[in-house]
């Protein structure tokens, strides 16, 4: 591919601001642990909405849209979309409460909530399971789409973009901390923004594409192009819709689609200046990320089934391309070698935005559970703040490096979608619950954690999967996998919890003194200790029925949005409007409810 001088300009301009952007900010967040990962608790709401967003763009995200698209066609993104619905119940329900806790990592949540040894061990074990097994998987994948558009758009060996890419992206994440992240990201998002939608107006309109008229009377587009999958096809239907609306959702942990937040997510919002800025952040990063930003790599994929219509196609326009890389991921990518000079360098500037955005917040967001969570904790309690940001430093330099070399294993985006749901299902309703119900305990995590990794390891790494689970001749339906790992997982944490003690009065009455979730899951707890003469509740009124009501208004209102913004790309004029007419009025009606709720809510 022939990258002009004015690529080249695009692309090391961008590279220069970042990193002046991390030197920049790197002595004043050197100061303290609380800087350096928090940024003194002091964001603002559209800062942090564009840092959630600009982080979510990722590298690896349009090369799993595009994937999804040409395997399952446009309704294959229900496997993510579903999370709409967890995102509006941490914006209505969760925030406040998150922003309230003062805690500097979730994980630090867990000796809030739960107490003595179990919750201790769980903090540690989570510290690294979360911010190193787990964070590696996931920066591995972003690594991974890095080293698809290295080899197809610059023709560069995997190693050469795992150690460029990473290197500038590390230097600058160990400078800046989350300061350096959040600035950064701000301006990531309007060039991945301007990047994306650049790229996918200018090639619908290729030649060999033909305008989105004429893209949508292809043969092969038009069978993909549904937002709902084909309500005639019972297996697509439970595969793409009902399981992700009815189970996954709120059964999985995602990173980024957390039931109750957490993560990167949770780590802005304890970063806002407070409650009413943590709930506004959630809010704008989930109309962005559902309603809108999807279109652009979702047009470019309906594209390239045009213009390579199989994997071999693909195989054949890049030959240099080793084969364990190729994959209907890949032809996001290959479309993008067809961008003209200036446009290529500026989308080349945006995925490279992406990337820098994505992984610089795994690694702030992974090191600072190493630091608090596990290195504070367990190894030096005592450590002085110069110390606890140097080994945030050093831990990021380490996960980077892990990252990389696990990215050069694998093989497509889709793979690694799919191990991270089912290492996660079956433990997702356990932190919807564990803020609203007191008999959770420590306990409850710990045997979900470890059965849903056990289960996940034999239906992935063993002849177990395929017996139960094979496409062809196993003894279940192949959707029925995270059903299973769900069900199961399940009653072991519910066994697990009332076979065990629950937390002792201390903990739970701390825990609601400081939160007061309220509802009738605590009743026993406040009961409890206004007999003793222990005045734990502040009389607020428990917000979560009308913030579930919200949060309703607010799914309605970003799917109409989401479909309306299809339709209107597709020519569909008609229920293009009638869509729009729902988002405006199930909008005003959330505005509406919001200002009589947000009193009680805030």
């Amino acid at each position: 591919m022939d990258i002009q001088t004015l690529d080249y300009f695009i692309i090391f301009g961008f590279f220069a601001i970042v990193l002046f952007i991390g030197i920049y900010v790197s002595k004043k967040s050197g100061k303290s642990s609380s800087e350096y990962f928090l940024s003194g608790r002091s964001m603002p709401w559209w800062l942090l909405g564009m840092s959630m967003v600009a982080t979510t763009f990722s590298t690896d995200t349009p090369n799993l849209v595009t994937d999804f698209v040409r395997d399952k066609g446009v309704s294959g993104n229900w496997g993510w979309w579903c999370f709409l619905l967890t995102g509006m119940l941490t914006v209505f329900v969760y925030a406040k409460l998150w922003r309230k806790s003062n805690v500097n990592t979730d994980l630090e949540f867990y000796e809030l909530r739960y107490g003595g040894k179990p919750a201790s061990f769980l903090r540690k074990f989570r510290a690294v399971y979360l911010g190193l097994i787990y964070n590696v998987i996931t920066m591995s994948a972003v690594t991974l789409a890095a080293i698809k558009i290295g080899g197809v758009m610059l023709d560069l060996e995997p190693w050469v973009t795992v150690v460029g890419a990473g290197l500038i992206t590390v230097v600058f994440s160990a400078l800046g901390g989350f300061k350096g992240v959040v600035y950064s990201d701000f301006l990531l998002f309007f060039v991945a923004m301007i990047g994306a939608i650049g790229a996918a107006v200018y090639l619908v309109n290729l030649p060999e594409v033909g305008g989105v008229s004429a893209m949508m009377s292809n043969d092969l587009v038009k069978s993909k192009m549904d937002i709902l999958p084909e309500l005639s096809d019972t297996k697509m239907v439970i595969t793409l819709l009902v399981i992700p609306l009815a189970v996954q959702w709120w059964s999985s942990w995602y990173p980024g689609g957390e039931p109750g937040g957490g993560g990167y997510i949770a780590q802005r919002m304890l970063a806002a200046k407070n409650e009413t800025h943590a709930i506004g952040a959630t809010f704008f990063f989930n109309i962005m990320h559902y309603a809108l930003r999807p279109w652009p790599w979702i047009l470019v994929a309906l594209a390239s089934l045009v213009v390579y219509p199989d994997i071999a196609s693909i195989a054949e326009a890049f030959p240099n391309v080793s084969e364990d890389k190729l994959g209907h991921d890949l032809a996001y990518s290959a479309m993008l070698t067809k961008l003209p000079t200036g446009l290529l360098g500026l989308v080349l500037a945006s995925l490279v935005a992406a990337y820098m955005s994505t992984i610089s917040t795994q690694l702030n967001w992974g090191s600072s559970y190493i630091v608090f969570d596990f290195y504070k904790k367990q190894i030096n309690p005592d450590a002085t703040e110069k110390q606890m940001v140097n080994v945030g430093r050093l831990s990021t330099v380490i996960l980077m490096v892990l990252s990389a070399f696990l990215a050069l294993a694998m093989q497509n985006a889709m793979q690694i979608f799919d191990m991270l749901l089912l290492f996660g299902a079956g433990t997702g309703l356990i932190f919807i619950l564990r803020w609203f119900w007191w008999r959770i305990n420590a306990w409850t995590e710990i045997s979900a954690m470890f059965a849903s990794g056990i289960l996940s390891i034999l239906l992935k790494a063993t002849p177990f999967g395929p017996f139960l689970f094979a496409t062809d001749d196993g003894i279940f339906p192949d959707w029925g996998e995270i059903p299973f790992v769900m069900i199961v997982t399940s009653i072991i944490w519910l066994t697990a919890t009332f076979i065990t003690q629950p937390e002792s009065k201390e903990v739970l009455q701390s825990f609601y003194k400081k939160i007061q979730p309220g509802g009738p899951g605590w009743a026993k707890v406040v009961d409890e200790a206004n007999a003793s003469g222990i005045e734990i509740d502040n009389g607020e009124k428990w917000s979560v029925p009308s913030g579930i009501g919200a949060m309703l208004l607010g799914v309605v209102l970003i799917y109409s949005l989401m479909f309306s913004t299809g339709h209107w790309i597709y020519g569909k004029t008609t229920s293009a409007i009638v869509m729009s007419v729902i988002a405006l009025i199930s909008g005003i009606w959330l505005i509406r409810v919001w200002g009589k709720m947000k009193d009680t809510i805030l």
